[in-house]
């Protein structure tokens, strides 16, 4: 067993900051810290990711399909599917879970 303390993160510089907690081949964990009103710039990835939102509110768009997202919502989007948080209103905090762990499949794009 291995426990994670996978908390609330601040980004620590006012930008987007993804801090990773666990990786082993199958999968892989970090938190995504966005700031009220930051931008997201991440790049589609190779390999299949779950957010789940653990504080704050924005919208979130993929595979063409925009919605609003709080704490408790939860999304899967495949790998290489184009996707963003935008229009962030309050810091948002998401646990993000690669399978299987990010970057082993290749390089993002």
């Amino acid at each position: 067993m291995e426990l994670i303390d996978a908390g609330i993160f601040a980004s620590p510089d006012g930008k987007a900051n993804y801090s990773e907690h666990l990786r082993v081949p199958a999968m892989s964990l970090g938190t995504y810290s966005i700031p009220a009103g930051a931008t997201d710039p991440q790049q589609p990835h190779t390999e299949d990711e779950i957010y789940v939102v653990v504080s704050g509110k924005s919208s979130f768009t993929s595979g063409g399909r925009c919605v609003t997202v709080g704490p408790g919502t939860t999304l899967f989007v495949p790998a290489h599917e184009e996707h963003r948080f935008h229009d962030v209103t309050e810091d948002l905090t998401v646990l993000v879970f690669f399978a299987p762990a990010e970057g082993s499949l290749g390089t993002k794009g």
